[in-house]
């Protein structure tokens, strides 16, 4: 991991010049959060190297890896990995307050299929994931950054998304999710038009029904109530 001339992390590397889809907040880190990171971050973080890493020795076991980016403070992330014990999951997040919290939640429930990665999801495909490694990907809820000048930060962007598909399986999905409209149909057009993917929903509008491993959080509950709406996107890797 890099430091600036402060000292502080940085959880990208800045001789990969582009533009970033995320800044890096501090973030006040509780109390528990710390403990977890300290007490149990030497078995579950995986540290950031320009290597490929070997999941069957991450995991200690051979299985089915799942790859998201993003997972916030890891309420949503926990929840799957406890629904599919059989598969392996990593998480990608740069901010160590959610680091801290999906780390609590996953002592919590004792669960042994995750592994955390905290730096630059772009770099760790790009240098730790091996071609067609994955059984699938999950993007949910990016930062929608809905101000038109800001557009250009949104993560789902076709290179993004071509990256990500010469990562997974041939049959490995990506399920993306939004509850940003306009975001929505950036994210179709974009999954879309890449050719190495298919859409598997069969409705007309192209967006999926929620997969029933996906749960839904308060916040989405609380804007579904007011009628906001949330769309899935699942797509599969050709043969």
């Amino acid at each position: 991991m890099s430091e600036n001339k402060s000292g502080k992390p940085l959880f990208y590397d800045p001789s990969e010049r582009r533009i970033r889809s995320f800044v890096t907040r501090t973030g006040r880190v509780s109390n528990a959060q710390g403990r977890a990171l300290e007490e149990l971050g030497p078995k579950f973080l995986l540290p950031y190297a320009k290597e490929t890493l070997d999941l069957d020795a991450a995991f200690g076991r051979n299985a089915p890896t799942v790859l998201e980016i993003g997972f916030g403070m890891g309420e949503t992330s926990a929840k799957i990995a406890a629904l599919m014990p059989e598969k392996n999951f990593i998480g990608v997040e740069v901010h160590t307050p959610g680091v801290g919290s999906y780390l609590k939640l996953v002592d919590e429930g004792k669960l042994a299929n995750v592994r955390i990665v905290q730096h630059d999801a772009v770099e760790v495909l790009n240098h730790m994931i091996a071609p067609g490694s994955l059984a699938g990907a999950h993007v949910f809820f990016p930062d929608p950054w809905h101000k038109a000048r800001h557009n250009k930060r949104r993560l789902i962007q076709g290179p993004l998304v071509q990256l990500l598909s010469s990562r997974l399986a041939v049959g490995g999905y990506l399920h993306c999710a939004t509850d940003w409209e306009e975001y929505a149909i950036q994210m179709l057009e974009v999954l879309s038009a890449e050719p190495t993917l298919k859409n598997t929903s069969s409705d007309p509008s192209g967006y999926a029904p929620r997969p029933d491993y996906r749960p839904t959080t308060k916040f989405e509950n609380r804007g579904l109530r007011l009628g906001h709406g949330v769309w899935d996107l699942v797509f599969e890797k050709k043969a």
